[in-house]
């Protein structure tokens, strides 16, 4: 890491130059002597602040957000921005608002069409987490209590207590306490 002197302080962290000597950057007339890695940024920081203005012309960052947040959102900006820029390298005509609408289309298009077919499952029965996200699943839910012959609690047996119910669950034909166990068992996904 290199921290230079400007009109403000610049710190540069690159890996592209060897690191300049340990000390201060003086010539022997007292004169300072600009590290060559600040002769290139300055060269070329007209194209990081192009990119940074186009970035946030469209940014979804907001002032409230916390710095891993900010963080996160801005390399968001920039991967847009450097995926509309490669489009537009292959000859494609669409400017970069048009890009991030025809973006979040296709986003929004791609999770509903996830939600109404679930990703078929492997050979074999279902691991016991898919059968978690078949309970906890409220679109189609037909769970409704209902009377059997005396079962175990499921909910009261992972918890290590041994309590028997007339109660069951007529979709998922599991038994279960009226209160509270048979609410958790459809809502929580740790038991």
């Amino acid at each position: 890491m290199l921290a230079w002197k400007d009109r403000r302080d610049v710190y540069v962290l690159t890996n592209m130059d060897p690191p300049p000597e340990e000390g201060n950057f003086c010539d022997d007339s007292k004169r300072a002597v600009k590290p060559q890695i600040m002769a290139q940024y300055n060269q070329n920081m007209g194209y990081i602040d192009c990119s940074d203005r186009m970035a946030n012309s469209y940014s979804m960052c907001q002032c409230n957000f916390k710095w891993p947040k900010k963080l996160f959102f801005h390399l968001l900006d920039l991967t847009v921005l450097n995926s509309w820029i490669l489009l537009s390298s292959c000859g494609a005509k669409c400017t970069h608002r048009d890009f991030r609408l025809l973006l979040v289309r296709n986003l929004i298009k791609e999770a509903g069409r996830s939600q109404d077919h679930p990703t078929p499952s492997l050979v074999g029965r279902p691991s016991a987490a898919a059968a978690n996200v078949m309970r906890l699943d409220s679109r189609h839910n037909q769970h409704w209590p209902a009377k059997s012959i005396k079962l175990r609690c499921r909910v009261c047996s992972v918890h290590g207590q041994r309590r028997g119910t007339i109660y069951k669950c007529a979709k998922c034909n599991v038994g279960l306490c009226m209160v509270p166990c048979f609410t958790d068992y459809h809502t929580k996904t740790n038991l």
